[in-house]
């Protein structure tokens, strides 16, 4: 579980280092290859076998990919590391705390809505668009783990995602050749590129796979709060951008927000099952 959010996120602030030459499109791109590549391998999906409605499910969760990555890079471009991965971690805290009525739930929601107006709390020098990117990003995200979700009860194994992952690297194909045509790459550039897609893409999900046969998924969703966390801390040592005081709070507030929402989500079910 370490490696892979410390592995994602270093891979997103190399990913950073190519976007003056190939910009978040291009290295998006590149990404998305690497995914279809790996998820390709490791997945072997049937794609003769599939249904028209499973067809369709395939295409959401390809478009949502694309979309969840794209933004998440030019928010990154336009606003930081650490505060675009935090803003994109509202995805899955929405998600978590969606349709709940529990009193830990609602406070963990306000604290949560609080951290976010501290971490974009309005200046003459705010980037409103990249923080919409961001939230952009999470909508994304949250989108992709309901889709995920119902493409892994409606596909064997990991033939839904791998089959998603080669829809969207076939859909930055013009993007990805376009950019690399008009934009040249040098060595080093097209290096941090795919260094991004393995650190990003490979690394993530095979840690993840190993992970997941080791330690029960609950815990596991509950680690993946530290990723705003990992996400700053490789953009301050990466790319040397530096987060103030309030910054560190307030990401310290959601990801407490989404520990306390999931934590206490399992107790009931925990001692169910221990009875």
């Amino acid at each position: 579980m370490l490696a892979s959010g410390l592995s994602n996120q270093t891979g997103a602030s190399i990913a950073a280092l190519a976007f003056p030459v190939l910009g978040p499109a291009g290295v998006v791109a590149v990404r998305q290859w690497v995914a279809a590549l790996v998820l390709g391998v490791v997945g072997r999906p049937r794609l003769r076998h599939f249904t028209a409605a499973q067809w369709r499910l395939v295409w959401g969760l390809a478009l949502v990919f694309a979309g969840m990555n794209l933004s998440l890079y030019a928010a990154i471009e336009r606003i930081g590391l650490g505060l675009a991965v935090t803003l994109e971690f509202l995805g899955p805290l929405t998600v978590a705390l969606a349709g709940s009525r529990r009193r830990i739930d609602l406070i963990a929601a306000v604290a949560a809505a609080g951290a976010v107006v501290v971490l974009t709390r309005p200046t003459p020098s705010t980037d409103y668009v990249g923080i919409g990117l961001a939230l952009l990003a999470a909508t994304c995200w949250g989108c992709y783990i309901l889709l995920n979700r119902t493409v892994g009860a409606r596909l064997p194994g990991l033939e839904g995602s791998a089959a998603a992952a080669a829809v969207s690297g076939a859909l930055y194909l013009p993007v990805g050749a376009w950019v690399l045509w008009r934009h040249p790459p040098t060595a080093g550039t097209l290096g941090c590129a795919l260094a991004a897609g393995v650190l990003s893409s490979a690394v993530p999900f095979l840690a993840d796979l190993l992970a997941l046969r080791r330690i029960p998924a609950p815990l596991f969703g509950v680690f993946m709060s530290v990723n705003p966390v990992f996400a700053a801390l490789a953009g301050l040592a990466v790319l040397g951008q530096h987060l103030d005081a309030l910054d560190w709070l307030a990401i310290a507030v959601i990801v407490s927000a989404n520990t306390a929402a999931v934590t206490t989500a399992l107790r009931p079910t925990t001692q169910r099952s221990t009875t």
